[in-house]
């Protein structure tokens, strides 16, 4: 335990915060998901036929979710409520009473509809609620309230045609990367609000949209764009601004290096056995390295070709150059300082990538494996208060289902951020 650390180490920097947690599929989950691992109660209300990940599959648990929705569910409370019907939301209404946030991705205007908007509906009524919607779009402007999906956004708004080779064309970034970003959106935008609360008292609207992430990614491009009015394009694994910072091949796989001042080049350029290449002209500068990519890339690969990627990479790390083999996702999982980080999180029959945020004077444990359909309905509604009664009305109507059901023209429960 370093110095500093207390007991909050096992209850986590957000103990004692309520989080009722509408959303599915990936940027509300995945923000919620952290909540939960810095000590957040966390519940999980799905449609009665479920987070559309529990499907995306295979491969599949023993229980028959998909490991999509694993990877974004451990720590919460599971039960499922139909909104589309008024005692499904009075249901909800009774729970945020006592809740500090909440978390939607409808589609804009399904939470009005409802009944459920946030100006109208919940503010004066919850006035301390933290509330948080994810979209798409936005409600508004040429797309508002249109859905959203990660690759759509990758497409339309620039990311894909910066990524990818020229001979392959633009190429979607192999991780919902939209998506996965928008959760840290709302995250920090939740917590923000939660600080607003502390000197006000009250809560607030907070929004995230896969659109305004999607377009806040284009670092360097949308500044190279402005400055020079050239349209960015493929360049494989180079980037635009540097050099070299790219993908190599050697003896036996490739290696990335990212190079990014004179200094760390003069020592890649000893290391490889290559120190005329560093009072080279053509590469004496970062600039005029740019300039030149392609024929510094072809000398560094012909300097390369019999050499080790492991051996080379743990040279170049020593002499304060950043280098790595081209690992495969097992390899990275597996990779020493993956455990000495302790980044994977296996128990209870579950394995998953913790949240990677620390904080050492408040450290909290990742909670349980991720919970099967409506696992905690009863358990949750007779601690907000409901009779024996009520619960067992609530089911057999099926407003708290117990198993996922589809009834197609009920609900509309229709999320904005898929992957």
């Amino acid at each position: 335990m370093r110095a500093g650390e207390t007991s909050l180490r096992s209850c986590g920097a957000l103990q004692g915060v309520l989080v009722i947690d509408l959303s599915r599929v990936l940027a509300g989950p995945l923000c919620t998901q952290i909540l939960s691992d810095h000590g957040a109660q966390v519940i999980k209300v799905e449609p009665p036929k479920g987070d559309e990940t529990r499907g995306l599959g295979p491969p599949f648990n023993s229980a028959g979710d998909a490991a999509y929705y694993l990877a974004l569910n451990r720590g919460k409370r599971a039960m499922s409520l139909d909104l589309s019907v008024p005692q499904g939301r009075e249901v909800l209404k009774r729970m945020l009473s006592r809740a500090d946030i909440l978390v939607e991705n409808f589609l804009p205007g399904t939470m009005e509809k409802w009944a459920l908007g946030y100006d109208h509906h919940i503010a004066p009524r919850f006035p301390r609620l933290v509330y948080c919607s994810i979209s798409g779009f936005g409600a508004d402007g040429p797309l508002g309230g249109l859905p959203g999906y990660d690759a759509v956004l990758q497409a339309m708004c620039g990311l894909m045609s910066v990524n990818g080779h020229p001979d392959s064309g633009p190429t979607r970034v192999g991780i919902p990367i939209v998506d996965h970003l928008t959760a840290y959106v709302a995250l920090v935008g939740i917590l923000m609000a939660l600080r607003v609360r502390e000197q006000t008292g009250r809560g607030q609207h907070v929004e995230a949209t896969l659109f305004d992430t999607a377009l806040s990614l284009l670092i360097p491009q949308a500044a190279n764009w402005f400055a020079s009015g050239e349209t960015p394009g493929l360049l494989g694994s180079a980037h635009p601004n540097i050099a070299p910072y790219d993908k190599f091949s050697v003896r036996d796989g490739e290696i990335f290096i990212g190079i990014v001042n004179d200094n760390q080049f003069r020592q890649f350029c000893n290391e490889i056995g290559r120190p005329e290449m560093n009072i080279d002209p053509r590469f004496a500068s970062n600039s005029r390295r740019v300039e030149n990519r392609q024929l510094l890339k072809a000398e560094i690969e012909h300097a390369l070709r019999n050499m080790s990627a492991d051996s080379l990479c743990v040279a170049l790390m020593k002499a304060g150059v950043p280098a790595a083999t081209v690992n495969s996702v097992p390899d990275a999982l597996a990779h020493p300082h993956a455990k000495h980080r302790q980044l994977l999180i296996t128990r209870d029959g579950y394995t998953g990538v913790r949240t990677p945020t620390r904080l050492y004077g408040s450290l909290a444990e990742p909670g349980g494996k991720p919970p099967t359909f409506s696992q905690d309905s009863v358990a949750v509604l007779r601690e907000f208060g409901f009779s024996e009664m009520e619960i067992a009305r609530l089911q057999r109507e099926q407003i708290v289902p117990e198993q996922r059901i589809d009834r197609p023209g009920r609900s509309s429960h229709c999320s904005s951020s898929h992957d």
